[in-house]
Order: structure tokens, then sequence, then C-alpha cells
């Protein structure tokens, strides 16, 4: 819950956070998911080795449609919901001394409609975030059309990445849109094989809104988390 999640973030002694959207959304009073998901892992696996039975299939197919239901049902909250809720929750976290100054809702990716992406972004600066963080998508189109959208709510768009991050990964995204930015991760950075993270904020400190901070080993050293001063 968002008042959990307050509570764990003052415990720690932070002042400022990059807030998920399950949090948030279920504070604002987001339809619950009541699908029962027992199985569905495992169904979905065994499809693509192997044919389902009949009771398999059919019971695949109930949870399919429940879940893409609830979708349309999360949708339809999104395009009418206030953003009086995300107001107060930014009140509660500031009045505790804590920033959230970055969202991550799960509403920004292709399948996505512009009024789910436009909620998040009006949510976000609700909120009192600067910018909504997001996975940088394979498509182009779509980085397009976050920054597009973005310039349209005037909510800047910063791309995370894992061990795909290269020098030049975010450079296609930063030069379709002013409102395309970086949210990088220094760990995956390093563990991807990049030797300089220092190097690379340097030259792109203007387009960086946030970054993620761990220590990790390099790819030829194995790529393991570890304790700060550890790793690479």
């Amino acid at each position: 819950s968002a008042e959990a999640t307050l509570k764990y973030v003052k415990e720690t002694g932070l002042s400022a956070v990059e807030l998920m959207g399950g949090p948030a959304e279920a504070y604002a009073g987001k339809p619950e998911n009541k699908v029962d998901f027992t199985g569905y892992r495992e169904l979905r696996r065994k499809k693509q080795k192997e044919t389902l039975t009949d009771a398999e299939k059919s019971k695949l197919e109930v949870i399919e449609a429940g879940m893409n239901a609830h979708k349309e049902e999360v949708a339809q909250w999104r395009a009418t919901v206030s953003m009086d809720k995300f107001v107060e929750l930014r009140k509660m976290f500031n009045d505790a001394g804590v920033r959230i100054y970055a969202f991550k809702p799960d509403a920004l990716r292709e399948h996505h409609t512009d009024e789910e992406i436009g909620w998040a972004m009006r949510a976000a600066k609700a909120l009192g975030a600067s910018h909504v963080t997001v996975e940088l998508p394979n498509n182009p189109a779509q980085s397009q059309r976050l920054g597009d959208l973005g310039e349209k709510h005037n909510m800047y768009v910063a791309y995370h990445g894992h061990t795909q991050q290269t020098p030049t990964w975010w450079d296609n995204a930063l030069a379709q849109s002013k409102y395309n930015a970086i949210n990088i991760d220094l760990g995956h950075y390093i563990a991807a094989g990049n030797t300089d993270a220092i190097e690379f904020i340097q030259k792109n400190h203007e387009r960086i809104l946030s970054m993620h901070i761990k220590d990790r080993k390099n790819k030829i050293n194995g790529q393991k988390n570890m304790l700060w001063g550890e790793g690479d």
C-alpha cells in the first residue's frame, strides 16, 4: 500500500522516491484484479512446448479472458478517475518529508491507449513528479509516440535499461523528442560490459533525469550484484 511504502521509505531515511504505479493506483481506487492466476505461468510454458489438454486449454482461456476484461476495466477507470487522490497522496508523502520525483506506472507500453498514457502523465504531475519512467521500447515508433504525448502533457519520459544499455543506446529516442530522457541504471550499465559510467554521465548529464545506482561485477567478472565497494 502507499501507506506501507511511505513507512518503509521513512525507516530507510530516504527523502525522495521514484514511486511505482501499484501503490499510487491502489490508493486512488484502481479496480482490483480478482482473476485466479493459479497455474497460469506453468500453462503458458507448457503451451510453448506441447499440446495442452482440453481442460488445460479451457483454464488458460478463462484466465486470459479475465485478464483482458480487467485491462479494459482499468483503462476505463483511468479515463475517468479524478486526480484528487494523487494530489492527496503527494501531500501525505510531502508532509512526511518525502518528495516523489518520478512515477513509474504500468501504463506506458504499446498496448496502452493514448488516454491511458495521458492519465499516467497527469497523475505524475499531480504527484509532483518531473518525469515518468519506463523501459526503453524496442519499437522506435513507441518512443516517438511517448515523446509526442510528453510534449502534449508537458511531462518528460525517462527510459530505463538493463544489460542491453550501451553508450549510444538512448540516442535515437533522445533525437526524437526533447521530452525523451534517460533513467540510467549504473549497475546494469557496468554489468553489460561498459567500462566508464562517469564518462557517460558527463556526456549526457543534461538528459539524465534520474538514476538507479548499485554495485555489480562487470561482464567478464560474472555480473553479480555486490555490496557497495565490492563490485566494478
